[in-house]
């Protein structure tokens, strides 16, 4: 009786869908994968229903993200001294992002040193990673901040939690094996959320920034910085040989393939900032990492 209702009830949501989808004034260009798409999301909204009313515990949550972390560490090559120095910084931002978040989890901050990994991702549970590739387009700590208060922002509104229970369920998988957890790809976590997810991280992400103390012009700026590169190197396609190399400009194809456009985000951005009367929030902190330097090198 209790899986009917669910049935009718995930019945009823898709068809109510169906029938405001079709009402509305703006159509869309017709193609197979816009189809694809479609399909796609449909089947990944519906299974969101039942999940949104039964998350997994916090304790579960957070021992999911420690062993699929635990896998990370095993992947990633071994921090060098200087490395080491810049993520103790990304920690310390993102620790002070982290003490405002509603959720009261282990939020752990890690970098990942590929040059050419430009992406950002998190975990269940807490942990959230940022490739150095990113890293080394930031100037100002106020953009570090913002970029990891949409990462904490997955977390804490369920997006990490509701991917793991989607993809276990679809594999028939039990959460509270080990076992089971070896079966889910690391690569799920590297890829963006449902549009409307990225854009509650978004706006979430600047909130949070704001509360922590950081200017929401930190998010502008990435998405200024985002937005032209996508169009000198993924639209145009650029020579890889002016900056970026050919697996940068991958990574950062894959980067726009799955998210949302930079425009839209600034958009974003901006609007929340004239909403919530932010324009005299300008002033960003520099991104300065502190090393100490023995004989020329970096000591940790």
């Amino acid at each position: 009786m209790k899986r009917l209702t669910i049935f009718f009830a995930i019945l009823g949501f898709a068809l109510t869908a169906l029938y405001f989808s079709q009402r509305r004034a703006e159509r869309t260009p017709v193609s197979a994968n816009a189809l694809l798409n479609m399909a796609a999301d449909a089947q990944r909204d519906l299974a969101r229903v039942p999940m949104r009313l039964t998350h997994i515990s916090d304790a579960d949550e957070i021992r999911i993200g420690d062993e699929l972390a635990g896998r990370y560490a095993m992947q990633t090559q071994k921090l060098t001294a200087e490395e080491q120095g810049l993520e103790k910084y990304i920690m310390r931002v993102g620790s002070t992002v982290g003490v405002h978040a509603h959720r009261r989890l282990p939020y752990r901050f890690h970098l990942l040193p590929d040059r050419a990994l430009f992406n950002a991702f998190s975990l269940p549970g807490g942990h959230v990673y940022i490739g150095r590739g990113l890293v080394d387009l930031l100037t100002t700590e106020d953009e570090l901040a913002n970029i990891l208060a949409h990462e904490v922002e997955h977390i804490d509104h369920y997006h990490c939690a509701e991917r793991v229970q989607v993809d276990a369920r679809l594999k028939k998988l039990r959460l509270d094996a080990v076992a089971a957890l070896l079966q889910i790809p690391l690569e799920l976590w590297e890829t963006g959320y449902h549009k409307d997810e990225e854009m509650e991280a978004d706006r979430e992400g600047m909130h949070l920034a704001v509360l922590s103390g950081y200017s929401p012009y930190g998010a502008v700026s990435v998405f200024e910085r985002l937005a032209k590169l996508h169009r000198e190197y993924v639209i145009h396609a650029e020579s890889p040989e002016q900056e970026l190399s050919e697996l940068a400009i991958q990574s950062m194809t894959g980067y726009f393939r799955s998210h949302p456009l930079p425009s839209e985000r600034l958009a974003l951005a901006n609007n929340l900032i004239a909403q919530e009367h932010w324009e005299n929030r300008k002033t960003q902190r520099p991104f300065r990492v502190e090393y100490e330097v023995h004989n020329g090198e970096y000591v940790n």
